[in-house]
């Protein structure tokens, strides 16, 4: 919204709940494309020389998606490391949730930025045993991009083929959600109604556009921008659709074993986090090319100024976990018949980020009564 040091082997994961989400290929050494960032590296420039704190390592993962632009930029212009000081951070890619969940689980990671969904998924299956929410990382960037030929308004929507990146994920409960407001019915398993909701992996959807056999697709940036870049019409920001025009799309989680054992890490990534936040939105043009560099490194290959431009405007980093949202967006889920009624009680813990923010001269952020109990 990443060309890695080792080879990678893929296989694929179902996510095991009520709510289906993404699925991701995992690396042959344990999860996802790994690399490390120590003192003295390119990413790492910033980093003193000095002891480790109480962990000599920590390992974060996140997707190589612009989305996740806090560790990008964070990772790459030496930020995060800077705070952790003499402790080396290694980093893990994904391109989805579940192996995402499936590595903080299994100890891979420690901590990582991810999607709303995955973190419920991920809370609600352990039984709020395996990870809390620590801080908000980005806000918006998902659209509803129609072929302009066929589909006029958000009326016409009714009967068309629309695009959401899997059942279940965040793009697709929203996207229900958003059919069941307008009074049309969809079976949310099948996808078939009124309108026919089809499930295709993000890096397919271009292709499936421009061939038709989709008529619009509702999802994340860049794909949204990758799909105007193909004549494609933005028919809906989905930021119109909430209060203030903020929706969490990336949070920062950490495996509740980790927090307990090593708080300083946690602390200083959070304040790595918060200081990229802010440089990011300081120096945005800056931070949209060490991004792009970013990804480039991880990839192979940057974003186009066409993608990248537009998609980057529509996405706001912040640290407020925006949790309201998040719980709106469970709320979603249940009434379109994909997640049971979930009990996210003490899902977040923003201790040490309102720490952070107090240093920094700010105002303590909110848990909208989901917080550590």
């Amino acid at each position: 919204m990443s060309s890695v040091a080792r080879p990678t082997r893929r296989r694929t994961l179902i996510a095991l709940t009520a709510l289906p989400l993404l699925t991701l290929a995992l690396g042959a050494c344990g999860y996802g494309s790994q690399k490390d960032t120590a003192p003295g590296t390119s990413a790492g420039k910033n980093a003193p020389s000095a002891a480790p704190l109480s962990a000599d390592t920590v390992r974060i993962g996140y997707f190589p998606n612009i989305t996740h632009a806090t560790p990008l930029v964070g990772e790459q212009e030496g930020l995060i490391q800077k705070e952790l000081g003499g402790t080396k951070l290694r980093s893990t890619t994904f391109n989805a949730g579940p192996s995402e969940i499936e590595a903080l689980n299994a100890g891979s990671i420690d901590i990582g930025w991810i999607g709303p969904s995955p973190a419920i998924n991920g809370y609600v299956k352990s039984k709020g045993k395996s990870l809390r929410i620590i801080s908000g990382s980005a806000s918006g960037g998902v659209k509803l991009v129609v072929d302009p030929k066929k589909i006029s308004s958000l009326d016409d929507v009714k009967g068309k083929r629309i695009a959401t990146p899997q059942k279940g994920n965040t793009q697709d409960v929203a996207f229900l959600n958003w059919i069941a407001a307008k009074g049309w019915k969809v079976d949310p398993q099948s996808g078939k109604g009124d309108v026919s909701v089809v499930r295709t992996d993000n890096k397919v959807t271009p292709d499936a556009f421009k061939s038709g056999s989709v008529d619009g697709a509702w999802v994340p940036e860049p794909t949204a921008s990758k799909l105007v870049s193909e004549g494609g019409k933005v028919l809906l920001d989905e930021s119109e659709l909430w209060p203030g025009g903020k929706f969490v799309i990336t949070n920062v989680i950490v495996s509740q074993k980790f927090l307990d054992a090593h708080p300083d890490v946690v602390e200083a990534v959070l304040r790595g986090s918060v200081k990229t936040n802010a440089w990011i939105k300081a120096e945005p043009e800056k931070a949209k090319a060490s991004a792009n560099a970013a990804l480039k490194k991880l990839s192979g290959k940057e974003l186009p100024a066409e993608i990248l431009d537009p998609a980057w405007k529509s996405i706001e980093v912040l640290d407020d976990p925006l949790a309201a949202s998040l719980d709106a967006e469970a709320g979603h889920a249940v009434k379109a018949g994909l997640l049971e009624k979930p009990d996210l009680a003490g899902v977040y813990d923003l201790t040490l980020l309102n720490k952070v923010l107090k240093a920094e001269g700010r105002p303590a952020v909110d848990a909208a009564k989901l917080g550590k109990q």
